[in-house]
């Protein structure tokens, strides 16, 4: 199996610099991570977040804007409500990267 050419407290730390109302995609935090390509394995750290870690997970989307989960599941309605809350805005059931989108600074 290939191994990721970072640990999961690089995504974390990265994850955690995400300011609120600002999203990022799962290739963007693999880039700002320093392992570009790796957007399936961010992904699959991010299944795995321990429990309160209190990391914005929900500010991590697809390179199309959408939320990764099914739309009618309660971590898609969960994840979307708290973006919702810190004032991401969903039209046709997509973010605005170009507007919403958090380029490291």
């Amino acid at each position: 199996m290939l191994q990721a050419p970072f640990s999961r407290t690089d995504i974390w730390l990265v994850l955690s610099q995400v300011p609120e109302g600002k999203v990022v995609t799962y290739g963007q935090l693999a880039r700002m991570a320093g392992a570009p390509g790796y957007a399936r394995v961010v992904g699959n750290i991010l299944k795995q977040l321990p429990k309160g870690s209190g990391l914005p997970w929900h500010r991590v989307i697809n390179g199309k804007g959408r939320i990764s989960f099914p739309e009618d599941s309660v971590k898609y309605n969960e994840q979307k409500e708290l973006l919702e809350q810190e004032g991401v805005i969903f039209i046709s059931g997509k973010v605005s990267l170009s507007h919403y989108a958090w380029n490291g600074e």
